[in-house]
């Protein structure tokens, strides 16, 4: 069986993948082919015999960054053109659900993690590098942000979730965050499930959860609740 989307991650820990991706629905997608990995190690493009892949920045500054000469050696030899090329970054443009979606579509996708201070800003402009961001916050380096993204493209590839009704109803989906769900027991702790979610009214029920999908939007994501009325005039 052929491989649906075709994922290939440079970094210096290919060691690192496929982690928790080998587990689990991508785990057994991979398996099974629906999707491929490939880990490249940046640092066999070295050419010295330490294997040196950074180097102190010009300007001065604490830390280290990554040799454009061998970044752009390891993306030469990994990359074919098809797909994105994307290097994790605090400074890139925030991960969305949508821009998710686009990466699953073209079948395909180049991740390049960095590590030190970054890497060297030249590579990014002769390579036309995508630059994204999962957060307003530091990692040590772009493994963990490869595979999170790598988890949100499997997910939605054909065959991987049992149920693709399940998609719609997820957060952002909608543009809304997603309502509270509840299972047995009926009662725990002294809570108990909403009546509404027992009645077998569907109608209801569908009433009810866009109503709390609503309210959670508002309450916790301001900025995505402002974007929802904008895109729905009859709710403002």
């Amino acid at each position: 069986m052929s491989s649906s989307f075709n994922a290939t991650v440079l970094t210096l820990f290919p060691e690192m993948f496929p982690g928790p991706l080998g587990h689990s629905l991508a785990g057994r997608a991979l398996e099974d082919g629906v999707w491929s990995l490939k880990p490249v190690d940046i640092r066999g493009f070295a050419t010295d015999k330490h294997r040196t892949v950074d180097d102190t920045p010009f300007g001065g500054g604490a830390g280290m960054v990554m040799r454009p000469d061998v970044l752009d050696a390891a993306i030469a030899a990994s990359y074919s053109g098809e797909g994105a090329l994307i290097y994790f970054t605090p400074r890139g443009a925030a991960l969305t659900q949508a821009r998710v979606k686009r990466i699953a579509v073209d079948k395909a996708v180049t991740l390049i993690c960095g590590r030190f201070e970054g890497v060297d800003q030249r590579v990014l402009e002769a390579r036309n590098v995508e630059e994204i961001s999962l957060g307003d916050f530091v990692l040590s380096g772009g493994e963990l942000p490869a595979l999170m993204l790598l988890d949100a493209v499997v997910r939605l590839l054909p065959g991987v979730m049992g149920r693709a009704e399940s998609l719609d109803e997820e957060s952002f989906e909608t543009g809304l965050l997603e309502y509270p769900h509840y299972t047995r027991p009926d009662t725990w702790n002294g809570m108990t499930v909403p009546d509404i979610l027992k009645s077998g009214h569907h109608a209801k029920v569908s009433a009810w959860r866009r109503q709390q999908a609503e309210e959670v939007t508002k309450a916790r994501r301001p900025d995505l609740w402002a974007t929802y009325l904008a895109s729905r005039p009859e709710k403002k």
